[in-house]
């Protein structure tokens, strides 16, 4: 604090000391030298124009005043009683306002009405790209083990309500290995059986054991048709849409040993509010332009 103030005055007496230059009667105070010349240059000593003069007065005034208001000597709270943690509780007041204006609205909806919302839409792609398109790629059209969320087809259902589940508490997939259970000749055999289901073409001559080897292992999952499960998250083999691989050496290295798949839950990262209008814009991807 003293050392605050001792500078201050000395900056005051240095800018005092220096406005006006003492000359003899014989110089000419426009025009006095200090005496300092190099390479001929002779170096002039004239006072400060009246305008920069001003100026630094000025700050010191300005500093003056900020000290008096403002905490900055030593423990001097200031006339205003700043703080940090004050104006930061102002901000989150006026931000947690903000906030609410902006999301709060779309929470009395139903996830169905504020996909149409082009407003909230807006706002649900760039929640999206902040913390989902790092898997599900910028255009939600997925990647390799990461599921595309702009067509029609779901492993654990695309209703709202399960949207906003798999959001909140996240999926957590696992096809076992069968390797070691049912070996390397009823792999190769259940994968012939499992390119037939989706109409690819395969070897007719395995289908019977493949069949077999599918009913006893894989039925339970992803059901006697093959078309699934959404309740276990197992996927539908009948279609088109390949989670990992649809090729015959995919399918094998899915069967042989196994897929794990997690979906985090964004509960503890993301607000509600967020989350709401984020299971909004993924439940729009997958509707039609005529809805």
């Amino acid at each position: 604090m003293i050392l605050t103030v001792v500078n201050l005055i000395l900056i005051f007496w240095v800018l005092m000391a220096n406005r006006k230059v003492a000359v003899s009667d014989d110089e000419d105070p426009e025009n006095k030298k200090t005496g300092h010349v190099y390479d001929g240059i002779e170096e002039y000593d004239n006072p400060l124009p009246k305008w920069w003069f001003q100026m630094f007065l000025g700050t010191l005034i300005f500093t003056i005043i900020y000290l008096a208001l403002y905490p900055g000597l030593g423990s001097w709270q200031g006339l205003l009683g700043w703080t940090q943690i004050n104006q930061l509780e102002r901000e989150q007041e006026k931000a947690a306002e903000n906030f609410n204006t902006v999301f709060g609205k779309y929470m009395s909806m139903p996830i169905e009405e504020v996909a149409r919302e082009p407003a909230a839409v807006k706002i649900g792609v760039r929640l999206f790209g902040n913390n989902c398109a790092v898997c599900h790629g910028a255009d939600a059209g997925g990647n390799f083990g990461f599921p595309d969320l702009t067509d029609d087809d779901w492993l654990y259902g695309g209703s709202p309500e399960q949207i906003l589940h798999s959001l909140v508490q996240g999926r957590v997939g696992q096809m076992p290995a069968w390797d070691n259970i049912i070996g390397e000749e009823n792999v190769i055999a259940v994968s012939e059986y499992v390119l037939s289901l989706s109409g690819q073409p395969h070897d007719e001559t395995q289908l019977a054991t493949g069949a077999q080897v599918y009913a006893q292992n894989c039925a339970a999952c992803h059901a006697a048709d093959g078309t699934g499960n959404q309740v276990v998250g197992a996927p539908n083999l009948t279609d088109d849409i390949w989670l990992y691989s649809g090729t015959a050496a995919g399918i094998r290295q899915s069967v042989r040993s196994g897929r794990f798949g997690n979906m985090p839950a964004q509960s503890d990262k993301l607000r509600e509010e967020k989350i709401h209008l984020l299971a909004a814009y993924v439940y729009s991807l997958s509707l039609d332009d005529s809805e």
